[in-house]
This record gives structure tokens, sequence and C-alpha cells, in this order.
């Protein structure tokens, strides 16, 4: 069976690409003493959602987090608990232009020198509490930017914008239809964004908010805009780390991956699964052989799946289930979320009363409480097909 369609392949023709991603807000509006980015969801900090983001998309080769000062060795201790890779931590300023422009200055400034990076084409900027960024969302801003110099999400307004007068009283109101919601991701082009900042005036620097706009102040750029997914929002109030926690546990939920062998049998269950499953979840089925350690594999395991079931027809299974845990220990995908693994041991045998050893059952066991401790939880099950 030919392993259904996704956007593994939505690569912008872009190389190099980098993300800065600003960090150093002090969470004012969410109250409490935790700036939001390091606010708890599902037991992982936000910032290591968004960072997470990034990371798992191969054509982005350097993520710069910038950060408060007083928050670079927390920002440390989280990449490396999260294993979080091709990150490099920058302090932050004291506005958020001013943090963005210090992770800018990572690619082009002698005071950066024992860390200068290769300077990408296009840089990504996007919020570090902004953890529901897609793959798709970025490519359509980057190469917009590679065409246009400059690219941002955009989304509808949900409520009018109105303007009071000095008494207090409504001064005027904008038409909706008109305006749009200002989102992240953005892009640029490296050279016209880092151009922007060094022409910046201090009040721009100390009062603004918007990147686009400095691109079309400063550069002349009018940046194109890109239609965003309504999972673009920011965790600005305590309520938004609730939302984001839900949204964590909604998207667990909805994906599923069959993995199956190449023989016929085994290959026809798959198939039945993806039939009976497909009008309730994304169902993914995929016959290969496990032995050959298929590349197509670890490109799932490095996708967007968090619950896989694995049909065979051996009777002893426990090495082919361990090298699926190790094959997801690598991808790091359990270091984000808890993966689930069902194993079906289908007995296609005449014997009617088959039953696996209590030794076997034993290693199973040992095995599935080893790998919860890892965040991988296993379970079994044995159907007798004819």
């Amino acid at each position: 069976m030919e392993p259904s369609g996704g956007s593994r392949d939505a690569r912008p023709a872009v190389t190099p690409v980098a993300a800065v991603l600003p960090a150093g807000g002090s969470g004012e509006r969410l109250g409490g003493a935790t700036p939001k980015q390091f606010c708890a969801v599902q037991g992982r900090p936000l910032v290591s959602y968004a960072v997470r983001a990034m990371e798992r998309i191969s054509w982005i080769s350097d993520i710069i987090v910038v950060v408060s000062p007083e928050n670079i060795e927390t920002m440390k201790s989280i990449i490396e608990k999260y294993g979080h890779k091709r990150v490099m931590i920058v302090k932050g300023g004291i506005t958020r232009h001013r943090s963005i422009f210090n992770g800018l200055k990572v690619f082009a400034e002698n005071e950066f020198s024992n860390h200068l990076l290769q300077k990408p084409e296009v840089v990504i900027i996007h919020d570090a509490v902004r953890p529901f960024v897609e793959e798709d969302i970025l490519s359509k801003v980057v190469m917009a930017a590679k065409e246009h110099g400059a690219a941002g999400a955009i989304r509808p307004l949900v409520s009018t914008v109105i303007a009071s007068a000095a008494d207090g009283c409504l001064d005027h109101s904008l038409e909706r239809a008109r305006y749009r919601a200002s989102e992240m991701p953005q892009a640029f082009l490296f050279d016209t964004i880092y151009e922007a900042y060094q022409q910046c005036t201090d009040y721009d620097l100390d009062y603004g908010t918007e990147c686009l706009h400095l691109a079309l102040k400063y550069c002349n750029t009018n940046a194109k805009l890109v239609e965003g997914t309504a999972d673009l929002w920011k965790v600005t109030y305590k309520r938004d780390l609730y939302a984001a926690e839900s949204i964590i546990k909604d998207n667990l939920s909805q994906q599923v991956c069959v993995i199956t062998n190449v023989k016929e049998a085994v290959a026809q269950v798959g198939f039945l699964l993806h039939e009976s499953l497909k009008s309730q979840i994304k169902v993914e089925v995929v016959s290969i052989s496990l032995s050959k350690n298929d590349s197509y594999l670890q490109n799932i395991f490095s996708g967007q799946c968090y619950n896989f079931i694995c049909v065979n027809d051996k009777k002893y299974a426990i090495q082919e289930t361990q090298q699926l845990v190790d094959m997801l220990e690598k991808s790091n995908i359990p270091l984000l979320y808890p993966v689930v693994l069902i194993l079906v041991h289908l007995d296609i045998s005449e014997n009617i009363s088959f039953s696996i050893g209590m030794e076997e059952i034993t290693r199973i066991k040992k095995c599935a409480r080893e790998v919860k401790k890892k965040n991988i939880l296993v379970y079994g099950l044995l159907i007798q097909y004819k």
C-alpha cells in the first residue's frame, strides 16, 4: 500500500533560512512571576514548543532565541533538558525591536564574532509564545519573502477597531472588512530587514512593534500578506495557557500511522484499519520491511504523528518493538508529546489455540515499563485472523 501524501516536501526553494524567536517579554498581562514564554503547558515550557516547531523543519538552518539577560540560564537549561538542536541564545534588549535586532546581529556583526553564523538569504521572525505554527505557513511566508522582500501572516479582525476622543467618547471606527490582524510568522530577505533595523530611529526601536512596517518605512519594501490559519494566535493571558493545553491534547488524537510488513495478509489488515478509522481521524498506512530500517519510516517519526499501530505476524516481536522504540527516541518526538505505540500481533496460523509464552509476555511488559519513562506508551493486542 502506498503511504498517503503529506506536507513534508513543502520546502521553499531557498537556502539557507534562519529563524529569530524573540522571547524576552515579561508577561505582564499574563500575571504571576513567571514570564509567559517559560510557563508550563502539559509540563513543558511554552518556548520549547515554539523552538520545536522550527527545529523539526529541516530547511531551517539556525534558530536564534532572544531572551532577557536574567533568563539566559533558564533558556540554557530548557535547551539541554529537551535536547533542542541548532539553537543559539542571544541576550535581548529592553524592547521587542531591540531584541529582534540583537538576534539579527548574530549573522552580521563583529560584536558576535565568536558565534558568527552563516548569513541566511531569508530570515523568519516568530514569537516564542505562538507555539502552533506549521511548516505550510512557514514555507508560504518564506517563498513570498523571497519574491517580494517581506511577507507576513494575517488573519481577519475578530472585533471592530474604534478610536476614542479626548473626552473618552467614540471618535470613529474602522471598517472591519478592510483591515486585517497582523500575525506571525513573518519572513524577510535578510539584507532588507537588517538594513531596516540599522536605519531605525530610537523612537521606532523603543515604541514600534511591527516588523513589516520597518521594512516598508526604511527599505520601501511592500510586504506580501499571506492568509494564516486560526491557530497562529499568541498566548497573552492566563486563559490562553488553558486553551493551548486543550489544543495540544486535541492534536494528539487527530492522526494515526499504521505500520505493517509487506506480507499480503498483514498489509490487508492495515488496509482494513485504514477503512474503519478514516472517517474519525487522519490515517496513514505504511507497508515496509522494518529490518531495512526504512528511511521513509524515519521521516514518519520526524513528522507530526504521535500515535502508531504496528501490525506483524511474528510470534516473538520484542526485537522489532525495541527497534521501533529506538527510532522514536532518536526522532525526539517523545520529548514533545507522549507517543502511543500499539503492537498488534496477527495470528494467521491454523492452530486456533495460539498463546505467547509467559517468558515473552514478561519481556513485553518489562519493555513497556521501561519505555514509559521515556514518554512512550506501549500497548499489545493479539488477533486471530483467518
